[in-house]
């Protein structure tokens, strides 16, 4: 990365699309490919990805384009993918039970080494080889395993507690899928996911676009 320029948070949001899309374009095969196709596939300005890029390099040839291949490892390598991020799942409902079963994690270097839940039906049940605990156990297990990343999927009145406990056992990043923001200091990133939100505003912009009957 470039020293001393600030990135936006607009292009920090796109590299995670830009290395999905790649994905995909290697798996059909393709080894090279230009801003200007990247940028349809996307809805992205040609212009906009070279910018996005050029903040943290250089990448492509001029005339060429790029190779998928190693734009693929460089953007792997700036989002940080490369780390081998061990990530725990707090609240086993319908949600959590999902992202638990997300079949992608592995390939995009998060390894899912802890889960927790209350529910005695479901501690001491095993998902891709990970046994759920009890979330009284959650600061020793998180200790134990190294545990970088929590996701929070828990009703709304236990996040900022479940918050606590994770920060106090050491975690350093949070995807918090409950619909409550959460107070963790500043040394501690958080990412909230609003369900509700996404579909609310969705439902905003169809009302104006299509008739709706009473």
């Amino acid at each position: 990365m470039k020293e001393n320029i600030v990135i936006s948070k607009a292009t920090i949001d796109r590299l995670p699309i830009y290395f999905r899309t790649l994905r995909l374009v290697q798996e059909e095969g393709l080894e090279i490919i230009s801003s200007e196709e990247l940028g349809q596939r996307l809805g992205v300005t040609p212009e906009q990805i070279r910018k996005d890029l050029a903040s943290f390099g250089q990448f492509g040839k001029k005339g060429v384009g790029y190779f998928v291949r190693e734009l693929i490892r460089n953007i792997g390598e700036i989002l940080g993918l490369h780390c081998n991020w061990n990530v725990a799942v707090i609240g086993l409902g319908h949600l959590g039970w999902a992202l638990a079963h997300y079949r992608n994690f592995d390939s995009l270097g998060f390894n899912l080494v802890a889960m927790f839940d209350v529910d005695p039906a479901k501690v001491g049940q095993v998902i891709k080889g990970t046994t759920i605990s009890h979330l009284d156990q959650l600061e020793e297990v998180m200790r134990e395993r190294n545990i970088h990343i929590g996701i929070i999927t828990v009703p709304e009145i236990h996040a900022q507690s479940v918050a606590d406990r994770m920060v106090a056992a050491g975690v350093r990043g949070i995807w918090n899928f409950a619909p409550r923001k959460i107070k963790v200091p500043a040394t501690v990133r958080v990412i909230n996911e609003d369900l509700s939100v996404g579909l609310s505003s969705l439902s905003f912009y169809l009302a104006r676009q299509t008739p709706v009957n009473p």
